[in-house]
């Protein structure tokens, strides 16, 4: 008897530890090569591969995107054309602005049409970690779904990106992309 309950009191600390484990942070991977900046991946042509699987994990939606990207000074745009595998097409227009200052290291901001409100973004060795409200058209409605966006820059040419969408706090299901550059 004493042993099931050092055993469930054991398994009770450990449930209570892992609920304390803190979420990842861009500061995680500060140290890591290469550095990505956005204003030098983000310039000119990117290509991209991706799908959308819902909670369950099942695929539920495949797209390209085509991205034509400019910077001048501490801006940028990112054009994205989005093609679905069903045909449909979608456009985002990202309006990005690196911040400059003390305490802003690696940090962005951006806007498009279908967010809400501002974009933030920080950057830190090979992660960027970008948090925003988008607009979502599903049927006849538009929904405000939050995303938690991360980005891993594998090399020069190669991006890794990995999202989970939520809406008050329940996870919608990710959206798993990969960049390249041509």
């Amino acid at each position: 008897m004493n042993h099931r309950r050092l055993f469930l009191a054991a398994a009770a600390a450990s449930a209570l530890l892992a609920g304390c484990a803190s979420a990842p942070t861009p500061a995680d991977y500060a140290a890591e090569k290469p550095v990505l900046a956005l204003e030098r991946y983000f310039d000119g042509l990117v290509l991209a591969h991706g799908i959308f699987t819902d909670r369950s994990g099942k695929v539920v939606r495949r797209f390209t995107v085509r991205m034509d990207c400019t910077w001048k000074g501490d801006e940028g745009v990112l054009d994205e054309a989005f093609t679905y595998s069903d045909g449909s097409t979608q456009r985002r227009v990202w309006r990005l602005k690196k911040l400059r200052g003390a305490g802003n290291e690696g940090r962005y901001t951006g806007t498009a049409d279908d967010v809400v409100g501002t974009a933030q973004g920080q950057a830190a060795g090979n992660a960027f970690q970008w948090a925003y409200t988008l607009r979502l058209p599903v049927d006849d409605k538009v929904y405000e779904v939050q995303f938690d966006d991360w980005m891993f820059l594998v090399d020069d040419k190669v991006m890794l990106n990995k999202a989970v969408m939520s809406k008050f706090g329940i996870r919608l299901g990710e959206v798993t992309l990969a960049f390249t550059k041509p």
